[in-house]
Parts: structure tokens; C-alpha cells; sequence
């Protein structure tokens, strides 16, 4: 189960907060500079490379040191 099949979905907050959800669940909240940064680079973003920032931002995206099954 990848990004294709399981997409990040965002949300801005009225007081300017990124809501980052998977799977109907809130991941994680970006505050700040931070959010503000990212609302920044996903304007421009395509969906591939808003799925990579978004997966970036939760922690949640490969390391390289995952073993296949």
C-alpha cells in the first residue's frame, strides 16, 4: 500500500495551521514558520511531489533501510 493507494489529504485552519490526514485520520499539525513553508511549496507542487512533501512533513516515507517481503 503506497501513496497511489493510500493518499495524504491537507487542510489550512483559519488561524493558519496545516491539518496533514490519511485514511480519514488527522496525522499530524503543522504550526508556525513551518506551516507556512509548506503551504509555500505546495502551492506549486504537483500531486506527486504534494504526496512526497506531505509524507516528509508526517516522518512517514522510506528511509532506505526497509526490507522487502
Amino acid at each position: 500500500m503506497g501513496l497511489a493507494d493510500d493518499p495524504f489529504d491537507w487542510r489550512t485552519t483559519k488561524d493558519g495551521q496545516v491539518l496533514v490526514s490519511r485514511g480519514g485520520r488527522v496525522v499530524t499539525t503543522v504550526r508556525g514558520r513551518a506551516a507556512a513553508q509548506l503551504l509555500g511549496r505546495l502551492a506549486g507542487a504537483s500531486e506527486d511531489e504534494a504526496q512526497q512533501l506531505l509524507a516528509r512533513v508526517t516522518g512517514n516515507y522510506k528511509r532506505g533501510n526497509e526490507r522487502r517481503g
